[in-house]
């Protein structure tokens, strides 16, 4: 007998739980798309919950999505610690690398650490959270978002600095990822009190460290983001972007809820060092294939990635949806979803 139909909550919740689904479940990360989708400038959408709301909730509708997302960019636990951001009318906002907070590593000692509920940035996706709850709370898994400890270190450090910070002063760098850490857990907890289900970690700068650094530098500090996350009763899925094919393996130990891999790691790899419970999401190359395939490309390459995952499965691109991928190309990863399981 035939799975009874189940909501995109539902579905993802027995996804990763590892019980019976209907079809496959489909999580596409969307920000200058859905701005798009309702004809709305990227800036609106990154820094007015409201907008941002709007629009992931017409993304959800029009294509079938299982998940409401918190995301827009990178620079709001950082921007609220003191770093300089440059905000533009239609892209994301942008940490400026010379103008970040902690340009003196004395600085990291008397650094105030921010209230995620104080009438900042983080607090704009806490209200996001909430509105999404009143609207789709129980239907539609709700996605915050927080950056991991190297990705938020490299907002409150400068992103080269911080590569030279691993190599010449891993001390230093712990306190930095200390810090790191505990403001994404404060954030997370919030997000996941106004009402999100599950917390992305993105962690990008990882895949630039190499598995020696990662497995001892940034690795345990992850683990205590997840398990963090976890013990609040959230879920947890997690995305480095880059090439992680050497991180695979630690990055299964994590306890993730799901793992979120980019296109340069293929999922077959990340299947055989992570196992068969671990549930995978992605992953075809968002621009090469989403935005500049045709539909059945994008059919057949997550017929792809399906077949490498093989089940505990979740249907998305490799990254973000370029904001001018075509329609029917989303469409096309949507009716994968819809007619496998």
């Amino acid at each position: 007998m035939a799975a009874k139909h189940l909501n995109g909550y539902e579905r993802l919740v027995s996804t990763i739980e590892g019980s019976e689904v209907d079809c496959l479940a489909f999580m596409p990360i969307t920000m200058m798309f859905a701005a798009d989708q309702i004809g709305v400038k990227y800036g609106t959408y990154a820094t007015d919950f409201r907008t941002l709301v709007e629009a992931q909730l017409h993304m959800a509708e029009k294509f079938d999505a299982d998940h409401v997302s918190c995301i827009s960019d990178p620079a709001r636990e950082a921007g609220d610690c003191g770093s300089k951001v440059q905000f533009f009318e239609d892209q994301p906002p942008a940490i400026i690398e010379n103008a970040v907070a902690i340009q003196d590593k004395a600085t990291l000692a008397t650094l105030n650490m921010p209230d995620p509920l104080a009438d900042g940035r983080m607090f704009d996706r806490v209200k996001a959270a909430e509105l999404f709850k009143k609207h789709v709370g129980g239907q539609k898994i709700i996605q915050g978002w927080v950056e991991g400890p190297i990705a938020m270190g490299a907002d409150l450090r400068g992103l080269n600095t911080l590569m030279l910070d691993l190599i010449d002063d891993p001390v230093f760098t712990g306190d930095l990822f200390a810090f790191c850490t505990e403001l994404a857990l404060r954030f997370a907890k919030a997000q996941i009190n106004a009402g999100a289900d599950m917390i992305g970690i993105g962690d990008a700068a990882a895949s630039l460290a190499g598995p020696k650094l990662y497995k001892e530098l940034i690795w345990p500090y992850e683990k205590k983001v997840v398990d963090g996350i976890r013990e609040m009763g959230g879920r947890v899925d997690l995305h480095i972007c880059g090439r992680t094919q050497a991180l695979l393996e630690p990055m299964g130990k994590l306890g993730c809820d799901i793992v979120d891999l980019d296109s340069l790691a293929p999922l077959s790899e990340a299947r055989a060092q992570m196992g068969l419970n671990q549930v995978l999401l992605g992953n075809i190359d968002p621009v090469r294939i989403l935005r500049n395939g045709s539909s059945e490309n994008v059919y057949r390459a997550i017929e792809e990635c399906h077949r490498q995952a093989g089940s505990r499965y979740v249907v998305s691109a490799g990254c973000e949806v370029p904001r001018d991928t075509p329609v029917e190309n989303l469409n096309a990863m949507r009716e994968y979803a819809r007619s496998h399981h």
